[in-house]
């Protein structure tokens, strides 16, 4: 009997990617053999990063990892898990409030595709309270995010935020 290859999709804008982001991921391997990181265009959101950038960080992030691939995403979640083939996607909880907003979402896809599956992971502690917005805020501000994000990350924040 062979195994069947499960993969997730974990979307997001990843404006930018967080420690607590890789922790996730790290985590959905132990649960899937494939992690695909889909960065979503943002067109409802004001990113700092562009979208070619956000794409660019994530790959540099985990350009090691054979079992984890980075692509661009605009459109609908449940059309694009299903034109990647993945079984579930990921989706982080860092609090009660992140649950709320997480289960109506999941509940929506699962109205538009029946097969949609949702999986909920929490992040390691340490990272429990980071988001992406949060960091930006500290590093527009002046304050060291460098225990919170990837040194690919630091650095285009520096370039960005050097020139403003």
């Amino acid at each position: 009997m062979t195994r069947t290859q499960k993969k997730a999709l974990y979307p997001g804008t990843f404006d930018p990617i967080t420690n607590g982001h890789i922790d996730l991921v790290k985590r959905a391997l132990r649960l899937f053999d494939e992690v695909v990181i889909a960065v979503a265009f943002a067109h409802h959101k004001k990113p700092m990063f562009s979208f070619d950038e956000r794409v660019m960080m994530v790959k540099e992030v985990f350009k090691d990892d054979f079992r984890i691939s980075v692509v661009g995403f605009e459109g609908l979640l449940v059309d694009f898990a299903k034109e990647q083939n993945a079984q579930a996607v990921i989706r982080g909880l860092r609090a009660v409030s992140d649950f709320e907003y997480e289960f109506g979402l999941a509940n929506m896809n699962r109205s538009l595709d029946e097969n949609f599956e949702a999986v909920f992971l929490t992040p390691s502690q340490e990272y429990s309270f980071v988001s992406s917005t949060l960091v930006r805020e500290v590093a527009k501000l002046g304050g060291d995010v460098s225990k919170f994000v990837p040194s690919c990350v630091l650095t285009a924040f520096s370039n960005r935020l050097s020139v403003s």
